[in-house]
């Protein structure tokens, strides 16, 4: 140390001024380097998960929502049978029959309809609130099922 001390004094004034600001200035940029460029990294990564998890919690809370709002049953406006007849033609299935029968059933024949369609079709109509109580499907060799179904509404 004394060596550095002496080799220092030896300097002249406009050195000794020089060597002072390139240590100043190699402290600086070791203290940006070591303390506040990963500090300000560590918090712009923080500022991201804290923005992912807040998304992810309202997609969680809407999901929850939809879950909430799809146990609870909808109430039919008009009969069943009036409302499968007019969702079977918005999905453009044709009804052989429609019988309706005791305990607010509905008794539906339909000879032909594509099997991923028909299975859409249910799967909507439960959502509505309508269940399948009973259901026989038929292979027509078309690509097509006959379909025999027992539907009623969902009790509340």
């Amino acid at each position: 140390m004394t060596g550095l001390r002496s080799w220092f004094a030896g300097r002249s004034l406009r050195e000794k001024r020089l060597l002072l600001v390139m240590v100043a200035l190699a402290l600086l940029t070791l203290i940006w380097a070591a303390i506040v460029r990963p500090v300000g990294d560590g918090l712009a990564s923080a500022r991201d998960r804290h923005r992912d998890a807040v998304v992810r919690l309202a997609a969680t809370e809407g999901a929850i929502e939809s879950l909430k709002a799809a146990g609870k049953p909808v109430p039919l406006s008009g009969t069943l049978a009036d409302i499968v007849r007019g969702r079977a033609d918005q999905a453009g299935f044709t009804i052989a029959t429609l019988d309706e029968q005791a305990g607010g059933r509905v008794h539906l024949t339909i000879q032909s309809a594509r099997p991923a369609l028909l299975a859409g079709w249910l799967a909507r109509l439960e959502g509505a609130g309508i269940l399948v109580d009973a259901a026989t499907l038929r292979d027509n060799g078309d690509r097509t099922v006959g379909a025999d179904l027992v539907l009623k509404a969902r009790v509340a």
